[in-house]
């Protein structure tokens, strides 16, 4: 399936066969500290540095209307974030997965995430746009 739209993510979500539960990882953009004067330069032109998880989030599908929803909810931790993953994962015919049952698919979400492995997740910036990294 093509997401092209975070609203494409929820309704992809709410239309598989199988209960859905929705993984959200909050990361910061930094520039590492050994960073070349090269790396330095790309990052104040927006491009490169390390991704760095600050908080995370499950939600079902239903109890998330919209990306502004998302966001609004994030800005109620203060903690300023570059980018957002995203990932699903599915629960039993007539049983949806429980914010229990998503703690430890998150946790290897956010230790995946910082050891660069991101390419099992979906990125969306702060606009709610998908982003292609590479």
């Amino acid at each position: 399936m093509n997401i092209a739209s975070f609203d494409d993510l929820l309704s992809a979500a709410r239309a598989q066969p199988l209960p859905q539960r929705l993984l959200f990882v909050f990361a910061g953009i930094e520039l590492p500290d050994d960073a070349t004067p090269e790396e330095r330069a790309a990052f104040e032109q927006g491009q490169g540095g390390a991704l760095v998880p600050q908080m995370c989030v499950d939600k079902s599908p239903d109890e998330l209307a919209s990306f502004d929803q998302l966001r609004q909810e994030a800005a109620t931790f203060g903690q300023p974030w570059g980018m957002v993953f995203a990932a699903a994962m599915s629960g039993a015919p007539g049983k949806a997965p429980t914010s229990a049952d998503a703690d430890e698919p998150l946790q290897k979400m956010v230790e995946a995430i910082r050891q660069g492995r991101i390419q099992a997740y979906i990125p969306f910036d702060p606009q709610g746009r998908p982003v292609q990294i590479g």
